[in-house]
């Protein structure tokens, strides 16, 4: 006898899947359930006794109002149900049953659907009878046709028998969907359903949804091709899916936002809306979404209560001394917790979806990032002690296994900042510190450790730290301080200690001949290094090396610097010294343009650029080198607007205000780019950066420029100035003091600069062109226009093959008349004539690849990175780099910019 149904309120969706769109509204107890079925069969008039199932159990799910729906996921639900069994896994909050009631209500499958949401007491007799009573309200069964269970403890098999046969006889698909299955008590439920699937025939279509796999023989269903799974990273939100929710709680947010939240929910269906709820309410949305804390506190009520006190006390207990480690090894953790069992734990945490799953390919679990920081905040508050304890004990514990690296960045964490400057030390862990971004330790782990904290480690630690942060002058007397304690306990003086001093040392050195004897007892004390520690330190060398070029370049010593440089570029061939590489070879072509040698200096250029974009430098962390030596290519070839772009590119990047060379250049190049321009008090704006002290190479370039700007305002006298402030400058300053008393009128004070400049070794190829032009225009002066012509075509000559275009537009009209005058050897200055005239958009400093031809093109039809990795077959680290070199190539720094300036190239 079939009894009457109770309608009781709506149940709750366990997540929202994406904001936006309306679902069409609930048909009623009247109407069919779902399109096509028959209306479910009317019970016994309202006297009758109650019916003792509950009917939210078999309805449907309302999601929330403003959903829209995922449709990358309904297509694989609608496929997934053509086969025998979907099964649908993810922790809480993923948005499981949400994806599945919408899937259902906006018509996706192609037949009835039995819902069924379980808890933790349904008897197996209670579920077959929820089952059986799905059924006869979608008309599916008549009263009599199958029985129903005794008792709720047990089912007959019998009875599972008439239902098998009774299924087998459908003529139309019917989807059972079977929510929270995980929460079924024992396996007797799951070998009843695994025989009715069975035997049911091929229309009934299985939808399993829970927190974990149920105990089905699923092997065997991967291996017939008879499953469709849909996984916790399935259900992640892409970046476009979350900017959607994000929308439908409040104003629009900006890609910033979306892509903060994005990364730091990991694309947690339930974290994104508890957060964009808490972002709606918040006075500031951005600098919430900017607030790892703001979010924690987002989403901690919801974490606590359904994942952590979900756990058995054993589970919590581990979850709370691990959950403060980025990953845990079950050894660790055994360590930790003193539970034997803790891999047998922490492998049932995963398979559960609960904010734990598995490193591919090791022992190894890693916790999600807003779990780990929710259970670090909830052990501070309950055991404020023992945060501090767990992070010592796995110092010691990653220590113990020679994981170096670890150990530090654990003791760091726990306090103990003794023990990780003095393991950092010995194990020479300051060369990756100093060497390259993301390095473990990095400065950023020693950030708080106090300044009095004792021992020579400590204070060498702290000295290499702050030279991490260009703050030369506090590196040098945290390494005095070390070199005190060293000499007071030289008995006690490792090796590892002398070197890293040493190395300081070399890299904080005050001038070249200091960095010199630095840079040779580094590499005697290399030599006493073990082998097997040189293996493991690649990075000392081209170290070494860089500190001893970055001496040469300050002091003005460019033929010297660029033979160091080309040998640091060769020694840090390995993947930990990419940032090195980056910098060293941006500072090779800064030398190289500076010296005329432009060919060379794009190639390095656009080398340095590549390392960074393939090895994923940061941003914070680029050097500005090699957008100033494509500046200065730019202007020597006469394109001040081309070299006005790739400074305003080199001004956002820190060392361009930190590096004494690299922020006396980027002042020059803006000045001669100005100059070329026409702009000539903005060029005198440009030069008001002061000369750096202890860097003469760089204080002659600045005077240099400052007296060619001061004869582009007709003033030769300030110009001579200027220069006579430079003792023992390059030889460019002997040019340009001969320039100015050239146009001063004085040709007596000038040939004897131009006569020294000759003979000088370190006379650069743009000295040399604008020396033959002085001659050429004295000549000219003194009447005697044979010998004039002849001095023109000799810079002619000299400036062909690296088209410098410079020296000739800065001399004056002189130059265009007296090469009018050259007859047969017109031929001489047509590669002049010919140099293009610059444009008023940025140069493309290299071809698009085919590959990033194929990235920009489905950007332009504004795919998102995961989107355009699906489609092209590609890891998403893989589009970002392609990317980064588009941006790099087209002078950009947007997406949106990179489009519209592809267009103006006819790229697209």
């Amino acid at each position: 006898m079939t009894l009457p149904l109770t309608r009781l309120r709506t149940p709750r969706v366990d997540t929202p899947d994406v904001r936006g769109g309306q679902l069409p509204p609930y048909p009623g107890p009247e109407a069919a359930p779902y399109p096509g079925t028959e209306p479910p069969r009317r019970g016994p008039e309202p006297d009758a006794p109650p019916d003792p199932l509950l009917a939210t159990k078999l309805a449907v799910p309302f999601p929330d109002p403003g959903l829209v729906r995922r449709r990358r996921l309904l297509d694989r639900l609608t496929r997934g149900t053509r086969g025998p069994l979907t099964v649908i896994t993810g922790g809480a909050g993923t948005g499981k049953t949400a994806l599945v009631a919408s899937w259902v209500r906006s018509g996706g499958p192609a037949g009835p659907v039995v819902w069924l949401t379980l808890d933790e007491d349904d008897a197996p007799g209670a579920f077959w009878a929820y089952v059986l009573e799905g059924l006869r309200r979608q008309g599916l069964l008549t009263d009599d046709a199958v029985g129903t269970p005794a008792c709720p403890d047990g089912v007959d098999r019998a009875l599972l028998v008439r239902l098998a046969a009774a299924l087998e006889r459908l003529t139309r698909p019917l989807v059972l969907v079977l929510d929270d299955l995980d929460k079924l008590p024992g396996r007797d439920v799951y070998a009843g359903l695994r025989f009715v699937a069975e035997h049911a025939g091929p229309a009934l279509r299985l939808v399993l949804v829970g927190r974990e796999d149920p105990p089905l023989p699923l092997h065997r269903h991967r291996t017939e091709g008879s499953i469709h799974e849909i996984r916790e990273r399935d259900l992640a939100f892409t970046r476009r899916e979350a900017a959607s929710l994000l929308r439908g709680t409040g104003p629009a947010p900006d890609q910033e936002v979306v892509e903060l939240l994005h990364a730091r929910t990991e694309g947690w269906a339930a974290g994104l809306r508890l957060c964009a709820l808490a972002m709606a309410g918040a006075e500031d949305p951005a600098a919430f979404a900017r607030s790892f804390t703001a979010t924690e506190q987002a989403v901690a009520a919801y974490l606590l209560t359904e994942v952590l006190a979900a756990q058995p006390v054993p589970s919590r207990r581990l979850l709370l001394r691990t959950g403060i480690l980025p990953r845990v090894h079950p050894d660790l953790a055994a360590f930790l917790t003193g539970q034997a069992d803790a891999e047998r734990i922490l492998r049932g945490l995963a398979r559960a979806h609960a904010f734990v799953e598995p490193v591919n390919g090791t022992r190894w679990y890693r916790f999600h990032p807003l779990f780990s920081e929710v259970l670090r905040a909830h052990l501070r508050s309950e055991q404020p002690e023992l945060e501090p304890l767990m992070h010592r004990r796995a110092a010691r514990w990653f220590a113990d296994r020679g994981r170096t690296a670890e150990a530090v960045d654990q003791a760091a964490a726990g306090g103990d900042w003794r023990y990780a400057s003095t393991l950092a030390v010995r194990h020479l862990m300051v060369g990756p510190l100093l060497a390259g971004p993301g390095a473990v330790p990095s400065a950023e782990t020693f950030s708080h450790m106090p300044d009095d904290t004792p021992g020579t480690a400590a204070a060498l630690v702290a000295a290499a730290c702050r030279l991490a942060r260009e703050d030369t002058a506090g590196c040098r007397a945290r390494l005095a301080r070390a070199e005190r304690r060293m000499i007071r306990d030289a008995p006690r003086t490792g090796p590892a200690e002398l070197l890293t001093a040493a190395l300081l040392r070399l890299l904080c050195a005050p001038d070249h001949l200091a960095a010199e004897e630095a840079a040779h007892r580094v590499a005697g004390l290399m030599a006493h290094v073990p082998p097997e520690e040189r293996v493991r330190h690649p990075e000392i060398e081209p170290l070494r090396l860089y500190g001893l070029a970055g001496a040469l370049l300050r002091a003005g010593h460019l033929r010297r610097a660029r033979a160091v440089l080309e040998e640091t570029v060769r020694a840090g061939a390995d993947d930990t010294t990419a940032l090195l590489r980056h910098r060293s070879l941006g500072r090779l072509a800064l030398a190289e343009a500076v010296q005329g040698d432009l060919t060379d200096a794009t190639e390095h250029a656009t080398a340095s650029l590549e390392v960074a974009d393939r090895h994923g430098i940061l941003p914070e962390h680029r050097s500005a080198a090699a957008a100033l030596a494509l500046a200065s290519v730019a202007v020597d070839r006469g394109e001040p607007h081309a070299a006005a772009v790739q400074l305003d590119r080199a001004e956002l990047l820190p060392d361009s205000s930190s590096d004494p060379v690299l922020r006396a250049e980027r002042a020059v190049l803006r000045a001669e780019a100005d100059l070329a321009l026409g702009h000539r008090q903005d060029a005198l704006t440009a030069l008001g950066e002061p000369a750096p002290a202890g860097a003469p190479g760089p204080a002659a370039r600045l005077a240099v420029t400052r007296a060619a700007a001061a004869l582009a305002h007709g003033d030769p006298d300030t110009a001579v100035a200027a220069l006579e402030r430079v003792t023992d400058g390059p030889p460019s300053c002997a040019v340009a003091l001969a320039r100015a008393h050239l146009a001063a009128g004085r040709p007596g004070l000038a040939l004897p600069l131009i006569r020294d400049a000759e003979d000088a070794a370190e006379t650069t190829t743009p000295d040399r062109v604008r020396l033959a032009l002085l001659r050429s225009h004295h000549a000219l002066l003194a009447g005697d226009e044979g010998t004039a012509r002849d001095r023109l075509v000799e810079a002619l000559d000299t400036a062909r093959p690296e088209r410098l275009v410079r020296p000739f537009t800065e001399a004056g009209p002189w130059v265009r008349h007296l090469a009018g005058g050259l007859d047969g050897r017109r031929e001489a200055c047509n590669w002049l004539d010919a140099a293009p005239p610059d444009r008023a958009g940025p140069a493309v400093v290299e071809a698009l690849s085919p590959r990033e031809r194929e990235v920009l093109a489905k950007v332009a039809r504004m795919m998102s990175t995961e989107e355009i990795a699906a489609e092209l077959q590609l890891s998403v680290n893989t589009v970002k780099t392609h990317l980064r070199g588009i941006y790099r190539k087209l002078c950009v720094s947007r997406r949106r910019d990179a489009v519209e300036r592809a267009r103006e190239l006819h790229i697209l």
